[in-house]
């Protein structure tokens, strides 16, 4: 079952996890009186996930019981350091093997037929004495290594499970993810399944920590894989979200260059709830083009966010002094906000969180990204670059934010592309920034090649930076062939000259 079904059900009581991400992807939370598996590999954050929901369980107030079938209690507690986690209020039941043998060996029978009726008759038992709330059972798996055959430890897991289920407890039962492969019935008998995944990405890079929702009784839930991070304060779910395709139409007003004759060549402005691609070559002015775009909207009562994969803060705040376009005092005031990140260190689902939370919680309402190079070498670790894009960009649109994407071309000179990546489709408006070759001397030439509402001019321009700002020059009306980065003049000016 997804998100994408249509199922109906009587509303459970849901309980929140704790966890940030998780009730998302679960579409409110755990049902509560229901039991869980939580399986994963050495490692994945099975114990680290079951305890973190434990202490907020712990927080408001209801009865929580840990039982520990693998790690000793003073382990587990000295773990929880890691996170700065006390372990205060959790009942915790420590039921690991001692080590102790009766006469020093077993004679007769093997160690699992001695010790798998007391414990788990000392699982019911802390039960009974305790009538928690909500239970952990960490490891399943050992209980699986005590058990003399699969048939007894299918019956017994079962008649766990539904005793645990009677007693209105909320479980968690970890499982190690190996073993799940051959033992199905734990995963057949519970109400849930939630599997954590430590791998490295297709380029062996970076590893990544995913969690997936397998089964979820009573209640849809968002399927997929979703990356997570252990952070100071525990696990953190970056849910892989869907977006949908519509959203608010584009308004009126139209979002200025601050240059008259830019704005003149884009028809008036661009339209806000819109994306635009500034694409062009390295140095050419497209990351203080755009920049233009957020001081001016700024100015004029919007909210802007910039995400720079690339540039140091202070380089984009220097360049903008130089130019006599300070954003110092817009960043004081909180209009405008500058996000510096490393895309090596970012999930794209990470990333996206950070857009909405710009959007949804600081009320911003232009978004720019510099550039969608340091987004591609974020997003190519992790499957589509494209498929992730497109997700943003719905996104933003469905808002009502306008959206500038900076992207870099590789060449110079030659045939031109508006972008590398295949994302043309995407945009509403593409500017042009390229370099030509003119009497002897480099000029930077500026065009519109698409907008979808409203009309542009046509027409190439020269475009300057200056100790004073930008400019845009007249049209390049003597040249010819600008596009291929070597123009020539029009014979009957070269007649003239």
């Amino acid at each position: 079952m997804d998100s994408t079904s249509d199922s109906n059900h009587v509303a459970e009581a849901r309980m929140t996890t704790g966890i940030p991400g998780l009730d998302e992807i679960l579409m409110g939370g755990l049902i509560t009186g229901r039991s869980y598996l939580v399986a994963g590999g050495p490692g994945a954050g099975k114990t680290i996930l079951s305890m973190q929901w434990l202490r907020e369980v712990q927080r408001r107030g209801d009865r929580t019981l840990y039982i520990t079938l693998t790690e000793p209690a003073n382990e587990i507690a000295r773990n929880m350091k890691a996170f700065d986690w006390g372990l205060e209020g959790i009942e915790l039941r420590d039921f690991t093997p001692s080590g102790d043998m009766p006469n020093g060996e077993y004679q007769i029978f093997p160690p699992s037929e001695v010790e798998q009726i007391p414990v788990w008759r000392q699982i019911y038992q802390a039960v009974n004495e305790t009538h928690p709330q909500c239970v952990v059972i960490d490891s399943v798996t050992q209980l699986r290594y005590l058990s003399t055959d699969e048939y007894q430890f299918r019956k017994m897991i079962l008649g766990l499970v539904g005793f645990l289920n009677r007693s209105g407890c909320t479980s968690f039962l970890t499982f190690e993810s190996s073993e799940l492969e051959r033992e199905t019935a734990v995963k057949l008998a519970v109400d849930g399944s939630i599997r954590l995944r430590s791998e490295i990405s297709p380029s062996r890079v970076i590893a990544l920590r995913t969690v997936q929702v397998e089964k979820f009784r009573g209640s849809d839930f968002i399927s997929g894989l979703h990356p997570f991070r252990f952070k100071d304060d525990g696990i953190h779910i970056y849910p892989h979200r869907i977006e949908a395709i519509g959203g608010i139409e584009p308004a009126l007003r139209q979002l200025s260059s601050g240059i008259e004759a830019l704005d003149a060549l884009l028809g008036g402005g661009l339209e806000s709830n819109t994306s635009t691609i500034i694409t062009g070559p390295s140095g050419v002015g497209k990351t203080t083009l755009g920049t233009e775009f957020l001081r001016t909207a700024v100015a004029r009562g919007e909210r802007a966010v910039l995400f720079a994969f690339e540039e140091p803060r202070e380089f984009l705040l220097m360049r903008a002094r130089a130019l006599n376009a300070p954003l110092d005092p817009l960043i004081e005031n909180g209009s405008l906000s500058i996000v510096r990140l490393n895309p090596m260190q970012q999930y794209p689902d990470e990333f996206l969180s950070l857009v909405r939370s710009a959007v949804e919680q600081d009320g911003r309402t232009l978004v720019m990204i510099d550039s969608l190079r340091g987004y591609q070498l974020e997003m190519e670790q992790y499957g589509s670059t494209l498929a992730h894009i497109h997700n943003l960009v719905h996104y933003l649109y469905g808002k009502g934010v306008t959206s500038l994407l900076i992207n870099e071309v590789e060449a110079i000179t030659g045939d031109v592309r508006a972008t590398e990546l295949g994302i043309s489709h995407l945009a509403d408006n593409i500017i042009l920034m390229r370099y030509a070759e003119s009497q002897g001397r480099v000029v930077k030439v500026i065009a519109c090649l698409k907008k979808r509402l409203g009309g542009f001019q046509t027409e190439l321009r020269e475009y300057m930076i200056t100790a004073q700002g930008l400019a845009v020059g007249e049209k390049l009306d003597r040249l010819h062939g600008i596009l291929t980065g070597v123009p020539e003049w029009h014979r009957e000016q070269q007649d003239t000259v």
